[in-house]
């Protein structure tokens, strides 16, 4: 007898957030991206899974219609398990959400799911549609020493020099206009290295998306001769972050306002209580500085599973 069922987006926010901060769900996963994804027109489709009562997994879903006939339903990064569950029932999990998708005409159903491991996904290999992602996770609960020494000794050594520098660190205060230079930047490197990310309009409503913006967006900035010459912006969901937005001038880069911005910004999330900073995705061959960039921090490479099609 199947006990498990699927209740589709009739579901409560604050309890989705809880389970999300408990589990270090990944910023796809938050229930802010989904409802400022609504905002912009996205359609966003959220369920969470019981089995005899008891939640065992939620997933988010953005969603590509044809009009009423064809839709694809995209879970980034999910679902966010809530239970220690087999390959088998992660399976069960799955094919439940598929068949009740409520989606009219033909439906796919795409997961990129945070295993790193095949055979954790409960997924056969032939339905992977593209490649793994990896990025760069750090640990934020050691304590600073720890996440110091944990730098490799050239990123160090950077960092050093950078502190010894005429930089002076500055964090962003909450309101857009006081990153909307950083974004300004972003979509101008964007156009000229052929970068891809969120959309620039995606990022205000994140921030208001909550009563205080503080628990959502967090920026630095490095200033020299009261020029600004490097920026960082993070988005916090739950009691994690990612590294969403990173720029640097020339003179920024000559002396290390990265190292020392993102040096400054784990001081500062840790503060705010984030466990968990995911840096962003890393590709050796099309970026291999901030590859290194990232990696040099030491901390863990995850490569997810990849793509699947149901």
């Amino acid at each position: 007898m199947n006990t498990m069922n699927v209740i589709w987006n009739d579901i409560d926010p604050a309890e989705w957030d809880q389970q999300h901060a408990l589990h270090a769900g990944a910023l796809q996963q938050d229930w802010a991206y989904g409802s400022t994804m609504k905002m912009l027109g996205v359609p966003v489709l959220r369920a969470s899974v019981l089995d005899n009562g008891v939640r065992v997994a939620q997933a988010q879903f953005i969603v590509r219609r044809w009009g009423n006939w064809a839709a694809i339903a995209l879970c980034s990064r999910g679902p966010v398990w809530l239970q220690p569950l087999l390959p088998e029932q992660k399976q069960a999990v799955y094919r439940l959400m598929k068949k009740t998708l409520p989606l009219k005409g033909l439906r796919w159903m795409l997961v990129t799911p945070e295993e790193s491991q095949a055979q954790a996904v409960g997924l056969p290999f032939w339905r992977r549609v593209m490649t793994p992602y990896s990025t760069v996770v750090l640990d934020l609960s050691q304590d600073l020493e720890a996440l110091r020494l944990g730098f490799e000794a050239k990123w160090r050594n950077r960092l050093v020099a950078a502190e010894n520098s005429a930089l002076k660190v500055q964090r962003t205060g909450l309101k857009f206009g006081q990153y909307r230079w950083l974004l300004d930047h972003e979509q101008s490197q964007r156009e000229t290295r052929g970068l891809a990310g969120l959309p620039i309009p995606f990022f205000e409503p994140y921030a208001q998306s909550r009563k205080s913006p503080a628990k959502n967006v967090f920026g630095v900035r490095a200033d020299l001769n009261q020029d600004r010459v490097a920026g960082m912006l993070f988005l916090i969901h739950g009691a994690s972050a990612t590294y969403q937005v990173g720029w640097s001038n020339d003179e920024g880069r000559q002396h290390n306002a990265h190292n020392l911005l993102l040096w400054d910004a784990i001081q500062a999330l840790k503060e705010r209580g984030v466990r968990q900073l995911d840096l962003g995705g890393v590709n050796t061959q099309r970026s291999a500085g901030i590859a290194r960039f990232k990696i040099g921090t030491g901390g863990e490479v995850r490569t997810l599973s990849g793509t699947y099609l149901l």
